[in-house]
């Protein structure tokens, strides 16, 4: 890798603090300056000029799927082979990186090693692609979230189907051996389930301790799609690490969940169902259908729950759910805006939601997430300044310059010396 000086722009360091103009010298696949403009200093083997644009840290997308195919039926997943279900993954990878996302925290694969395999060849630098915490499929129960099943034919989707203790740990402890760095249970059910409804409580909790024991056991992490309040607070009492949804949380949710503000964090996943409510009708979900099948009162409730936990300090990831074809990959960057529409972040808030916040769940608090002398180089550079106006990043045009690990992913200057 070779170092790189990005000169005349402004810097948002990820800290929260106002941005301010300053040339960022890289070198390997660290920052080793951040430097007054104009600083005469070591030599660039690369520099560019880049006045008018913001160096932001890395976007970090807290619930990705990236082997998700862009189909409205999420049980038409489990027919593609896995050989091109991996390509596709890759595809996928390099187009959220391009977007500006240079990790991504796996809220699950569609088939035990994809994630894993597209996070290896990632990490050896064979494939373009954002840092992954890899995850293998959801745990499901019968009847739950991911069972597609019926008596009369057997059917794959995008979970593993596990009921009671025995099964629980010897999944746990086979996705562990294949290499995945997070397990995810579907501890709730979902709107799309017409007995296991987004309010309903589906797994026991022994079965829930069973994976949060054998994951940390093992030095892993567990996430769960929690919507109901009773399955929040089994999450909460069994250590579950990342929380997603939690659009049915109580007051004593709430309560809870500020209680362990600085061990968890919490996704609400808002993406998809503002566009299973606006965007989905071609592919037959109008909104008088979302408000049938309860996708409306979701968003409404989670309007409620995120802008309550933003007051209460609670550390929220940005991710949305994408990978349905009204949540296409590369467009993860919505997230930040209805963060600020909806729960009532400023620009700036959600900029650090999708920054530093995520580098923490990532496990690299401390080395990423920021733009800071010795922290990775993880860096985009944007047309204008995101942190007055998160929409910016919207737009592939804006996304002038993306950086992993130190090196140039994407790059629309002209100007090089």
């Amino acid at each position: 890798m070779e170092s790189v000086l990005l000169r005349g722009g402004k810097i948002w360091d990820g800290s929260g603090k106002p941005a301010f103009v300053a040339d960022v010298f890289v070198t390997g696949n660290r920052i080793a300056q951040v430097q007054p403009p104009g600083t005469r200093g070591r030599q660039a083997a690369l520099s560019l000029d880049i006045p008018g644009h913001t160096i932001i840290p890395g976007l970090v997308d807290g619930h990705a799927h990236l082997p998700f195919l862009h189909k409205a039926n999420i049980a038409d997943t489990g027919d593609v082979p896995p050989e091109e279900h991996t390509l596709r993954t890759m595809q996928h990878a390099r187009v959220v990186l391009e977007a500006g996302f240079t990790s991504c925290l796996s809220g699950g694969s569609a088939k035990p090693r994809i994630d894993v395999v597209v996070r290896n060849e990632i990490n050896a630098g064979h494939l373009p692609g954002p840092r992954m915490l890899a995850a293998g499929p959801e745990l499901t129960n019968t009847g739950n979230l991911g069972d597609e099943r019926r008596m009369h034919i057997h059917r794959e989707s995008i979970a593993m189907i596990v009921d009671g203790v025995d099964e629980m740990s010897r999944t746990c402890r086979l996705l562990i051996r294949e290499g995945v760095d997070t397990l995810k249970l579907n501890i709730s059910g979902n709107q799309t389930i017409p007995n296991s409804r987004s309010d309903q409580n589906v797994m026991t909790e022994d079965e829930i301790r069973t994976a949060a024991v054998t994951a940390h056991a093992h030095g892993k992490r567990i996430a769960a799609h929690v919507r109901a309040a009773a399955s929040i607070k089994l999450a909460l009492k069994h250590g579950i690490d990342i929380l997603y949804h939690c659009e049915y949380a109580d007051e004593e949710c709430l309560d809870l969940l500020e209680a362990a503000r600085d061990r968890i964090f919490v996704a609400p996943a808002i993406g998809l169902l503002h566009n299973l409510m606006y965007e989905a009708e071609a592919w037959g979900i109008t909104y008088d259908g979302a408000r049938a099948t309860g996708v409306v009162h979701q968003f409404e409730c989670a309007q409620r729950v995120f802008a309550e936990l933003r007051k209460r300090g609670v550390r929220v990831l940005v991710g949305g759910d994408y990978g349905f074809p009204w949540t296409p990959h590369g467009t993860n960057a919505r997230d930040l805006e209805h963060f600020v529409r909806f729960f009532g972040y400023s620009d700036a808030q959600a900029l650090v939601a999708a920054t530093r916040t995520g580098a923490a769940a990532m496990m690299l608090e401390g080395q990423a997430g920021e733009i800071a002398e010795g922290f990775l180089a993880d860096l985009v550079v944007v047309a204008g300044e995101p942190q007055d106006d998160v929409r910016l990043l919207q737009t592939a045009d804006n996304i002038k310059l993306v950086m992993k690990d130190g090196r140039i992913h994407k790059n629309l200057f002209d100007t090089v010396h």
